[in-house]
């Protein structure tokens, strides 16, 4: 028999691969067979033109099953694209929650649903709580009352679990966790864990917090599955996070880690364009030097006094003879159009499903046309893991058109103004604007 050439080798080596984008588009990659999700994802920003912020993922999506995760970002996408069905696909989406509970793990873990092992006496502070999840040789548990479906049957039957490295396990004696009376549910080196998309309408679930164990093995199979639910949004984060920190351990850490080490050693260099978070602060320049504002009273009225100035910076560039906002035509009632963060006529729904995709973190948000009011805009936030919607009313003062959110306390020319306003300042709101929900067409 011949033996194989070099190129032929190369070319068994390579895999077609099909991602999707929220709109539905979707872009044929040929990858190397070893190729991860990370580096799926870096080509995919670098050919979209996309901002790199860390933020972008690969999910996988089964449509006839109604699951979906986002990969880790070690895995390898022609591995994962071999276990999935020719109905499933690849989705690439933000998803900012991915390693939030790094940077604040006791938002994602309440004291009540963490224990520790026998040896440990419950001493280890909460602080540790995250090292304690990394480290193999340490044992934490989660533990907590569960909604499970029962097999081949519609019905829920609520119990308490405890989470392992071992497993996910059910107690057969109310909340006894002694060795006798635990089941083993689920074990996790041969499983992945899925959110369960519209569980109450397919599985009659008893909350919208449901999420779903499924082994590597199965397919198409839903007898198979391990349906769950949670009874708050938190309380599913909390399982669900767990469940990868202690199925892959110091590797999401590593994964955590490698973009804020190699930004400037990536292979796609596309420009890095976000700004942190931290740096946003209120500032006063009115001296020979800016300083910091840190009385919460005084950014307040630093904040009014912004929005003013630049109200009036806009009605000199009328007088100048800019676009009038009242015209129809004007520049500033469209510019926001080409916003990431503007996303048109969709319904309240779709807002709502858009900011649960792409991670629940505080600061999340989007801007929407009103429903209501035809010449209103909505902007969506989340703040703890809640979604809030607030009207942004058109106003008008001396002939020109304004909107505005507060009642017309604080004023802007344009979307675009009230969103950078926010993105500096909270102002009526309960968080400041962070983290525009994104969809970009492939």
């Amino acid at each position: 028999m011949p033996s194989c050439s070099p190129d032929c080798c190369l070319l068994q080596a390579v895999e077609i691969i099909k991602v999707f984008s929220e709109d539905g588009t979707g872009k044929v990659v040929e990858i190397p067979a070893d190729m991860t999700a990370r580096d799926l994802c870096q080509l995919l920003i670098y050919r979209s033109h996309c901002v790199d912020d860390s933020s972008w993922t690969l999910v996988e999506h089964h449509p006839l099953l109604s699951l979906e995760r986002c990969l880790e970002d070690h895995e390898l996408v022609a591995q994962v694209q071999a276990s999935m069905t020719s109905e499933s696909k690849f989705l690439f989406r933000k998803n900012y929650a991915k390693y939030e509970f790094f940077r604040n793990p006791l938002n994602f873990f309440p004291e009540q649903m963490v224990a520790w092992c026998q040896e440990t006496d419950g001493t280890i502070p909460h602080s540790q709580l995250l090292q304690n999840f990394l480290n193999p040789s340490s044992c934490p548990e989660i533990q907590g009352f569960l909604y499970l479906k029962e097999t081949a049957r519609k019905s829920w039957k609520k119990l308490y679990m405890f989470l392992r490295r071992s497993g996910l396990y059910y107690s057969t004696k109310g909340t006894s966790k002694e060795p006798r009376h635990l089941q083993l549910l689920a074990d996790l080196e041969d499983s992945n864990i899925f959110t369960v998309i519209a569980g109450r309408r397919l599985h009659g679930a008893p909350t919208d917090f449901e999420f779903c164990i499924k082994p590597n093995k199965v397919r198409n199979e839903s007898k198979e599955l391990r349906l769950l639910c949670a009874e708050d949004e938190q309380s599913r984060t909390c399982w669900m996070t767990a469940f990868r920190l202690l199925k892959y351990g110091i590797l999401l850490y590593q994964n955590y880690k490698i973009p804020q080490q190699s930004k400037m050693l990536s292979q796609f260099s596309s420009p890095v364009r976000s700004v942190s978070e931290n740096s946003l602060v209120a500032m006063d320049f009115s001296g020979r030097i800016g300083r910091v504002i840190e009385n919460p009273v005084e950014a307040q009225s630093a904040a009014m006094e912004e929005g003013h100035s630049w109200r009036k910076r806009s009605q000199r560039m009328n007088i100048l003879g800019s676009f009038s906002p009242l015209h129809p035509s004007s520049l500033s009632s469209i510019i926001h159009r080409t916003q990431p963060w503007f996303h048109g006529r969709i319904m309240r729904e779709e807002s709502h499903k858009m900011i649960v995709q792409q991670g629940q973190v505080d600061g999340l948000f989007l801007l929407r046309e009103s429903q209501s009011n035809p010449k209103a805009f909505v902007l969506t936030l989340c703040h703890h893991q809640k979604i809030k919607h607030f009207q942004i009313l058109p106003c008008e003062e001396d002939g020109q058109m304004f909107f505005s959110l507060d009642d017309g306390a604080t004023k802007f020319t344009d979307l675009i103004h009230l969103v950078e306003f926010y993105q500096l300042n909270r102002g009526v709101l309960p968080c400041k604007l962070k983290h525009p929900c994104t969809v970009v067409a492939l």
